[in-house]
């Protein structure tokens, strides 16, 4: 004879209408349904699994927390456009920078979803993905995106360019779509990423040519009367990012310590135009010792900025930045690009990118026998093996060229200067 069960435990059991159903299988999984927001601003029902039936309750509060929010969850029979879309800005938005927001969804419209928009999430393979990117590599991006329609030239009068993506491109592509399959692999819309079981070619990397000593020395020279001959600098002797040299602040210098704390960076953004945001990465946030060259051009600077500052009167911005324009506003990164061209143009220097100077830092450093420990905390890079696989192989190389030179040079003349060393 069985025992009722006491109303007390029934009704314990008893869940509310819209929070779903929550039952165990006969694979010990627990498995968790519910009504949702779905593309068409219709409902329908998602079945999320779990270990746990608390990790089962989990996955679908928060499925059904995103529909009261207004977004839709797209399921697997929904269309890759549709997925995209949910991932792009109803995921991605959260964990994501605002530029890099940005690129991911230019990347959608303009290559994934006129290639996979229209095929089914759940029916994508990986021979859809590769024949996908093959296309994108052999297409001709100006045909493909009508870009000479309005002007009628080149491709729409029969006179293909041939505007091809660069391998680093399709790349990118190829990420993107990764990781929005993979996030439907975590919410158990697919059971794999076929995205990654596609395998593209390493593009090769960027070629750089840094500042030799005699080039460096050259630069600085040049940039003696210049009003921000402390920004290069900086630039040259600490290998500071761009943005983390315009995002500094006078209350990040202890100029009588000798040191700078950078944990902010400036950046332009769609929607907020200029604005200093938090650096790049957890390990882009340090404390660095400052040059005492660094500190008297900075000295000067102050000084420069205060006589600029009185000019300006009224008509001043003040921010607190180190760097700005004459009425104190915020340096446009791409203006100081310019005035960077400029200046190596002025220096009769070859032509390289501003980006370049944190290249020839961490390259002299290296040359000059520094560790690699030391210039990983320096850089601000996330793992040393990020600073070893780029600037590792100059001292490898200078060591085996000077020890050449000692073996076929004469014995009684000096040895030539180091030529400069091409970096991959």
């Amino acid at each position: 004879m069985t025992t009722a069960r006491p109303a007390s435990s029934r009704r314990s059991r008893t869940r509310a209408n819209g929070d779903g159903t929550v039952y165990q299988r006969r694979d010990g999984r627990w498995e968790a349904a519910g009504y949702v927001l779905a593309p068409g601003n219709t409902r329908k029902r998602v079945r999320v699994y779990g270990t746990t039936r608390k990790d089962a309750m989990t996955k679908l509060t928060e499925k059904i927390a995103a529909s009261n929010r207004g977004l839709p969850v797209a399921a697997a029979d929904s269309t890759v456009s549709a997925y995209l879309a949910y991932w792009l800005d109803g995921v991605a938005v959260h964990h994501l920078r605002e530029n890099t927001h940005t690129r991911y969804a230019a990347s959608i419209r303009l290559h994934i979803n006129p290639g996979l928009g229209v095929k089914k999430l759940a029916r994508l393979t990986a021979r859809d993905v590769r024949t996908f990117l093959d296309g994108l590599r052999t297409a001709c991006q100006c045909c493909a995106q009508d870009r000479d329609f309005v002007r009628r030239s080149c491709c729409t009068i029969g006179q293909c360019c041939g505007k091809r993506l660069s391998p680093l491109t399709v790349t990118y592509v190829h990420a993107v779509l990764k990781s929005a399959l993979e996030h439907a692999v975590r919410e158990d819309e697919l059971p794999r990423n076929v995205a990654r079981n596609v395998k593209t070619a390493i593009p090769r990397p960027r070629r750089f040519q840094p500042l030799t000593a005699a080039e460096a020395r050259q630069l600085l020279q040049a940039a003696n009367g210049d009003r921000l001959h402390a920004l290069y600098e900086l630039a040259l002797r600490t290998g500071l990012r761009k943005g983390e040299l315009l995002g500094l602040h006078w209350e990040d210098l202890d100029l009588d310590g000798g040191t700078a704390s950078i944990h902010r960076s400036l950046q332009r953004t769609r929607s907020q135009g200029l604005t200093v945001l938090n650096t790049k990465t957890l390990a882009s946030e340090r404390r660095i010792a400052l040059p005492t060259e660094c500190i008297s051009s900075l000295k000067t600077h102050q000084e420069r900025q205060q006589e600029e500052r009185q000019a300006a009167g009224t008509g001043w911005t003040d921010n607190g930045l180190v760097f700005t324009t004459p009425k104190g506003k915020p340096l446009d990164p791409t203006n100081l690009t310019r005035r960077f061209r400029r200046l190596l143009s002025s220096a009769r220097l070859r032509t390289i990118r501003f980006h370049d100077l944190r290249h020839s830092t961490a390259t002299l450093l290296l040359e000059q026998g520094v560790d690699l420990v030391v210039i990983k905390e320096l850089l601000g890079h996330a793992h040393i093996g990020v600073t070893a696989g780029v600037y590792a192989h100059v001292r490898l190389q200078r060591q085996a060229i000077d020890t050449l030179g000692h073996v076929l040079g004469p014995t009684d003349t000096p040895d030539d200067p180091p030529t400069t060393t091409v970096v991959r």
